[in-house]
């Protein structure tokens, strides 16, 4: 591979793509002695492994020591045999049992084929067996499950959630009460609502394991993050000073090619016929597609990430039809697409046949970034950037094999966040990782939780201890609301489920919401997904274009009745944007700094309401994303309960932001509002650069005048009920939000803002008013940039 970089340059679509190209170099491996027990060295050593690498054995000497771990390293470096190893010994010394929890069932389906066979190597009599305890199995087979008594069990967060902790006394307290070691796998995806409904429930985990007299060891397993400890200890519950942190990597590798590929900017003639800007660029599926099938062609085992289950298979298939017409029919029977939507059978036949190469190409969604093991490859494409680096250095981990060279190349979209890595390099490949959030506090979810534990066992005012400070009020306002009953005896107050109704069936821990709209497809009367109510507005309002499995719809009827939305199949060469009007309530300033560069500007954090009413929605083409016209929808307004960060803009700087638009032909009020508004766009498309999210999680609103701060101001919050903890640490890092923001929106080279910088897909007003010169002299004065 070592003549990767002029191989793409010789390409005859080659038109000076590469932005950056770095190389990384090869790493020897580290290894350290362990003392294992002989028939457990003796299957580990049936299966090539002979020596374990330094991280592996310091995170299994610290949990022999009774320490909580984190184990942070890359792909395919073997944090599995971190938990595998006490696991065991555990099991085969007394019986001790052990419950891994992993996020998708294709994680699960791998942990216990591999699992499995290691613990068939250890022979007769181990006292070790594996199992896994999914939504899949029928009832028989769960039952099955539990009378086998596994010394490992594999689950995930809902099973835990819907099957486990509420029939703990009555099917499971032979293995709660010799539970000693949790294992959460990819903890780093444990983030956002879901992050936030897992953290509660492993709460409820903790009190159960209380009642039956068990303290189990937590081992955790994450891809690099800026903040592995103070996650775990988020999402655990458990003390920080009492977590290990493992994250130098120690396995060996072979040197990386890291290239990033922009692709070019339409010409000229394009901008004029369409009338939009300069700086609009080719579509990132088309680039990876040629650079795939030019890899497969050239004999490399190539994977492609991309973002969308409908992307991946249209793109497969494309892919082996241009295969196909330079001759090579072979090489095309031997693409194929991944995705979790597909049955798990044919999931794990990809798998396999990109283990032992059957498959020479294939396309995925970010399926296939978790553990799963598929082997080395030669080259890993990423169609757009991922949306964090985490995903795309996990993503970009699948490559290499063995010590051979490897090559990745991440291929720029047209987004914001995309086309500024591109500019700027350095900040991809030197910056911190992004922090991973939650919050176990939230106060719109909690009381959920706190009603399940009381049907899983009464609750008392110790509890406090795993619900926190907020505890007593949840429970007082529970009972005012007759969903708990109150119990006064001679040992105290106790709180009990007044409900026959199972709490945990009322709750999707992957959701905030409680109602839902069904999307059906009006000509087979199946349905195709089912989205939040809230979601379903913006989405699956009547005339929406919708996208399912590679097909598209016309949404035809939303009855918010039924809860239902009617779709007809289309072959629409648009797409539909929501127009809306939001308004924002302060209900409490919660805390406030102000920034060194402008000390007279305070950044609040705050409890707000947002409120919104779709009014409407453009048509805009396909291809050019040139408005085809507007029509109104009449549509219930929905209010949000929140965290939101926000700044006032000083009067000073309102009069400079306007005599600058003045003076470079926008006027002075366009200049001042599309200012504001851009850079709250600007803003939220760097969440995503510190944190692990996706832009769509944050929300924004500016306006030239609120009432809670007297004159203009700029809002950012959470797109989710209570917070999730986005803005949180937003406002703790604003100054390198506002930093970024500024470099971002003042390097791109359109003239007045395009998808590369300041417009959005979510925004509720077509993308207007948006001026990118005010913008730029907003952030960097806030920055401190420039002189104020």
């Amino acid at each position: 591979m070592a003549d990767a970089i002029e191989w793409l340059r010789d390409r005859p679509y080659y038109e000076g793509q590469i932005a950056d190209y770095r190389r990384l170099p090869a790493r020897e491996p580290e290894f350290a002695d362990v003392d294992l027990e002989p028939r457990l060295a003796g299957a580990l050593a049936d299966r090539g492994v002979d020596r374990l690498y330094r991280h592996q054995a310091d995170a299994i000497e610290a949990v022999r020591d009774g320490d909580d771990v984190v184990l942070a390293t890359a792909t395919a470096s073997g944090k599995s045999l971190a938990y595998t190893v006490p696991a065991f010994e555990a099991a085969m010394d007394h019986g001790g049992r052990t419950l891994y929890i992993g996020p998708q069932n294709a994680l699960i389906a791998d942990q216990e084929e591999s699992l499995s066979a290691l613990a068939h190597g250890l022979g007769f009599g181990s006292r070790v067996s594996v199992e896994s305890y999914t939504g899949r199995l029928s009832r028989a087979e769960k039952r099955d499950v539990r009378d086998a008594r596994p010394t490992v069990l594999l689950s995930n967060p809902d099973m835990l959630h819907y099957a486990l902790l509420p029939y703990a006394g009555r099917l499971w307290e032979w293995f709660f009460a010799s539970l000693e070691h949790v294992v959460i796998d990819e903890i780093h995806s444990y983030r956002g609502v879901f992050g936030s409904q897992v953290a509660m429930t492993l709460r409820r985990l903790a009190r159960t394991c209380e009642r039956f007299g068990s303290d189990p060891t937590f081992v955790c397993c994450s891809a690099t993050i800026n903040n592995p400890v103070e996650h775990v200890s988020t999402v655990t519950g458990r003390d920080p000073d009492g977590i290990t942190l493992v994250d130098e990597d120690t396995s060996g590798r072979g040197p990386r090619d890291w290239v990033l590929w922009n692709p070019p900017e339409y010409d000229d003639d394009w901008a004029d016929r369409t009338g939009e800007d300069a700086g609009r660029r080719r579509s990132s599926h088309t680039e990876s597609k040629r650079l795939f099938v030019d890899l497969v062609e050239s004999g490399r085992q190539t994977l492609t990430f991309t973002r969308a289950r409908q992307t991946a298979e249209q793109y497969a298939t494309d892919s082996a039809s241009e295969l196909r017409s330079r001759g090579q029919h072979d090489l095309a029977g031997r693409v194929g697409a991944y995705q979790a939507a597909l049955k798990d059978e044919t999931r794990r036949e990809i798998e396999s046949d990109l283990h032992d190469g059957s498959l020479q190409g294939v396309w995925s969604t970010n399926a296939l970034e978790l553990g799963v093991d598929v082997g080395g490859l030669d080259a890993v494409i990423l169609d757009g950037y991922p949306g964090t680096r985490m995903s795309a250095f996990q993503q970009a981990g699948r490559a290499g094999r063995g010590t051979d060279p490897a090559l990745v190349v991440m291929v720029g979209g047209e987004d914001g966040l995309d086309q500024y890595l591109m500019t700027h390099p350095e900040d991809f490949f030197e910056a911190p990782p992004e922090d991973a959030i939650c919050d176990p506090e939230n106060d719109q979810l909690l009381p959920r939780h706190v009603a399940c534990a009381a049907d899983e066992r009464w609750l008392s005012p110790a509890d406090e201890a795993f619900f926190g400070a907020s505890f007593p009020g949840i429970v007082a306002d529970l009972t005012d609301d007759g969903v708990l009953r109150r119990r006064d005896a001679a040992d105290g107050t106790r709180w009990t489920h007044a409900d026959s109704e199972s709490p945990q069936h009322a709750m999707n821990l992957r959701t905030a919401e409680d109602r839902e709209i069904e999307l059906i497809d009006r000509s087979s009367g199946e349905s195709i997904a089912s989205l939040g109510f809230a979601d379903a507005l913006r989405d699956a309002h009547p005339g929406a274009i919708y996208h399912q499995q590679g097909r598209t719809y016309e949404v035809t009827e939303l009855d918010l009745d039924r809860d239902i939305a009617e779709l007809d199949a289309s072959w629409a060469d648009y797409y539909t944007q929501v127009l809306s009007e939001k308004g924002m309530v302060v209900n409490e300033d919660l805390a406030e700094r102000t920034l060194p560069a402008r000390p007279d500007v305070p950044i609040r954090f705050a409890d707000v309401t947002v409120t919104e009413q779709i009014t409407g929605f453009v048509r805009k083409d396909a291809t050019t994303g040139t408005s085809l016209g507007e029509s109104t929808v009449d549509l219930p307004e929905t209010t949000l309960r929140t965290k939101a960060l926000y700044f006032p803009v000083p009067a000073d700087l309102e009069r400079e932001m306007r005599t600058l638009g003045d003076d470079v032909g926008l006027g002075g009020e366009y200049g001042f509002n599309g200012g504001i508004h851009a850079a709250e766009h600007g803003i939220i498309s760097l969440f995503p650069f510190h944190l692990l999210c996706d832009r769509a999680d944050v929300g924004g609103i500016s306006t030239p005048h609120h009432p809670h701060t007297d004159g203009p101001a700029v809002f950012v919050y959470d797109g989710y009920p209570g917070g999730v903890g986005l803005t949180r640490r937003g406002h703790d890092r604003i100054e390198e939000l506002l930093t970024r923001t500024a470099r971002l929106i003042d390097g791109c080279g359109c003239e007045s803002g395009c998808p590369a910088c300041v417009q959005s897909p979510h925004c509720g007003n077509a993308n207007e008013p948006l001026a990118k010169p005010t913008a730029v002299r907003l952030l960097e004065t806030l920055a401190g940039i420039r002189e104020g």
